[in-house]
C-alpha cells in the first residue's frame, strides 16, 4: 500500500501550547479548592481531551464531577484560553509545520487533524497561522468518541477523509500520524496507522521506543524516504 494520507495531532505537534494547558488546568483547580500535584499534568492530561483531564484528576481526589458540571468547567478553559492565546503574537507555532504540510499537498496527499482540543480553539489556532486551508478533516474534542490513547479519533479522520474524497478508498494502513505524546502514538497504532514520534513533549530516546520513526524536529521529517517504505511494503 502506498501512503495517501497524513494525520497531525494538534497541540504539541502544530503549536507549543502544552505549557498553557497546563497552567490554566491548574487555575481550574484551584478555583475548584483543589491543588495541582507535580508530575499529574503529563500523567493524566498530556494527549488527552480535557473532558478525559478533568474527569481524571477528579476522580483521583475521589470528586466524581457531573456532566454539566464538567461542560462548564471546560468551557471556562476553553474561553481562558482564547484569551491567553490574543496576548500571543505571533502564535508558538513549532518550526517546520508550514513547510512540512507545504510538502505534504504538493505531493497530492491528503491531510486531517486528530486532537482532544475543542474545535473553536483549533479553529482559531489554524486561522491565524493560516494553516485553515490545509485540513479538510478534523476530528474534535466536541466529536462524542474516547480520547486518545483510544484509536477512535484517527479511524473517524480516516472515514471521513473518504466521505470527503470519494473514490479514496483510504485504509489506516495507507496514513501516517505524526504524534508528540505516548497517548497519541498508542492510539494511531491501535488503529494500526504507522506514527512519527516528534519530540517535542518528550525525549527522543522514548519516543523511538514506541513510534515507527522518530525526529528531534519536524524539520528533520524526511517525507520521501517515509513513503519509500509505504511503496517497499506495496511492492
Amino acid at each position: 500500500m502506498s501512503l495517501k494520507a497524513v494525520l497531525f495531532d494538534f497541540n504539541g505537534v502544530i503549536i507549543r501550547d502544552e505549557p498553557l494547558h497546563e497552567k490554566l488546568i491548574e487555575r481550574l483547580l484551584l478555583e475548584e479548592n483543589l491543588r495541582s500535584k507535580p508530575g499529574e499534568f503529563r500523567q493524566f492530561c498530556l494527549g488527552r481531551s480535557d473532558r478525559a483531564c478533568l474527569q481524571d484528576l477528579f476522580s483521583s481526589r475521589g470528586r466524581v464531577l457531573s456532566d454539566a458540571h464538567l461542560d462548564t468547567l471546560i468551557a471556562r478553559k476553553a474561553r481562558a484560553y482564547q484569551e491567553e492565546l490574543e496576548k500571543l503574537s505571533p502564535l508558538p507555532i513549532y518550526p517546520g509545520v508550514q513547510d512540512l504540510i507545504f510538502t505534504i499537498r504538493a505531493s497530492q496527499l491528503k491531510l486531517a487533524l486528530v486532537s482532544g482540543a475543542l474545535r473553536s480553539e483549533i479553529s482559531l489556532v489554524l486561522e491565524r497561522a493560516q494553516l485553515s486551508e490545509a485540513f479538510p478533516v478534523i476530528v474534535s474534542g466536541d466529536d462524542a468518541i474516547p480520547s486518545k490513547p483510544e484509536p477512535d479519533g484517527y479511524l473517524l479522520a480516516v472515514e471521513r477523509l473518504n466521505q470527503q474524497y470519494p473514490g479514496l478508498n483510504l485504509a489506516p494502513a495507507e496514513c501516517l500520524v505524526i504524534e508528540d505524546t505516548f497517548a497519541g502514538i498508542a492510539a494511531a497504532k491501535r488503529a494500526r496507522i504507522p506514527v512519527v514520534g516528534v519530540a517535542n513533549s518528550y525525549p527522543f530516546h522514548m519516543l523511538q521506543r514506541r513510534a515507527n520513526w522518530t525526529v528531534d524536529y519536524l524539520t528533520d521529517l524526511e517525507l520521501d524516504r517515509v513513503r519509500q517504505v509505504y511503496d517497499q511494503a506495496a511492492a
